[in-house]
């Protein structure tokens, strides 16, 4: 008993430490659609050519996962989080000195990318797991990954706020941005337990597989793939809306404030539904979870594409998308912990958000291509719809182990 109550303090101190990073990293990612109109009004940039910026961060975040896992696996924590943190801090003062396409390709789709992404899920989702009992995994995922909700939930109201004023603008907002990026440095410290927790479990690894020989399982394992597959689908969905929405907004005649609402909305909602999921995946296959989730979407977006397009209408689509939003990441890394252990999960789950965002780069780009070629969304939102459902019926065959 005296175990057990010592031991509940830290956990709660490790849950908040890794969901406030998470709150910071998730939230400047999800908002970065807020700056398209700004952006698009203020310099010479087109929205294609922005969208290609928002395409190639979110892909450059995809593979920052894998590798920011691999080096944390390598040589700790605390640095990885700690050099993605400065990343944050040289992209925000790049992005409004150098207003140009390959400024801010630079700035936002390289630096901008890596520093959000080192502070990303993968390590994230890896520390927690290395400090948490297995039978509070699910439960203390969905809690952290309630932090990158609630980062969306207050970033996109203080974002529009900022663009908005004449006095800061959005070249103003990224200097927020680099302030609130200094927070990650003391609490990554503490979450990491400096250097010497990283090195101790490296240490302890020598006796099982090098991380190599456990990439070459991984991708040997069908359920692995079919885990990629779905979250290939699930980063087209997410990163179409949350790139292209304020633009959808805006072709319904509706105000910017809608725009930024719904995103917020979303993110809030997304705080239950984390929680929720990570709920349902200590008590149910994580797979099924992910069915109900993937199939939800469906619905959703076929039910949107058919109703009028009021702002009271976009709130109500927001809170339902919301609620499965980032709710996926609980169950998924917790299938990955079971199929392959906690020891590589920060490489592994790393890979499945590369595969994840290779989706979301294209649904970024090529909705910046229809929007330009077509002058709306169309058929994207019925693509949108048809990926979910195949997302899932990939996740029933996959094997997953009862325990981790």
């Amino acid at each position: 008993m005296t175990h057990t109550a010592s031991k509940t303090p830290k956990l709660w101190l490790i849950i908040t430490a890794a969901a406030f990073i998470l709150l910071i990293t998730i939230g400047m990612r999800m908002t970065l659609g807020l700056f398209v109109q700004p952006v698009v009004n203020t310099t010479e940039l087109s929205i294609a050519q922005f969208s290609l910026i928002i395409a190639v961060f979110q892909l450059m975040w995809g593979v920052s996962q894998p590798l920011s896992g691999a080096l944390a696996d390598r040589f700790g924590a605390f640095r990885v989080l700690s050099g993605g943190a400065v990343l944050l801090v040289c992209a925000c003062l790049i992005a409004p000195n150098i207003p140009t396409y390959w400024g801010l390709m630079i700035a936002v789709g390289l630096l901008l990318a890596f520093g959000t992404g080192s502070g990303g899920f993968s390590i994230i989702m890896g520390q927690v797991a290395a400090q948490v009992p297995t039978h509070k995994r699910g439960l203390a995922s969905g809690l952290v990954n309630a932090g990158g909700s609630a980062g969306q939930f207050l970033f996109a109201p203080l974002v529009q706020g900022l663009v908005v004023l004449p006095e800061v603008g959005w070249t103003g907002t990224f200097y927020v941005w680099g302030a609130i990026a200094l927070l990650i440095l003391p609490v990554s410290w503490w979450l990491a337990g400096g250097n010497n927790a990283a090195h101790t479990q490296h240490a302890q690894a020598t006796h099982g597989q090098s991380l190599g020989e456990s990439v070459k399982t991984a991708f040997k394992t069908p359920s692995y793939i079919l885990l990629h597959l779905s979250f290939f689908a699930c980063g087209f969905h997410i990163a179409f809306l949350v790139t292209h929405l304020p633009t959808e907004v805006a072709l319904c005649g509706l105000p910017a404030t809608v725009a930024s609402t719904s995103i917020a909305i979303i993110g809030l909602a997304n705080i239950a539904g984390c929680m929720f999921s990570g709920w349902c995946t200590g008590r149910f296959k994580g797979k099924h979870v992910l069915f109900g989730l993937y199939a939800s979407r469906v619905a959703m977006v076929l039910i949107y594409i058919f109703s009028p397009k009021t702002d009271f209408n976009f709130y109500i689509f927001a809170a339902a998308l919301g609620f499965t939003w980032l709710a996926t990441v609980a169950p998924t890394a917790a299938v990955t912990g079971k199929l392959f252990g906690t020891r590589y999960l920060a490489t592994l789950f790393g890979l499945v958000m590369l595969t994840h965002q290779i989706g979301g780069f294209l649904g970024s780009y090529i909705g910046g291509i229809v929007i330009t070629q077509f002058g709306d969304y169309g058929w994207m939102w019925y693509a949108d719809a048809v990926l979910a459902g195949t997302a899932a019926l990939l996740v029933l065959p996959v094997r997953e182990p009862e325990t981790a």
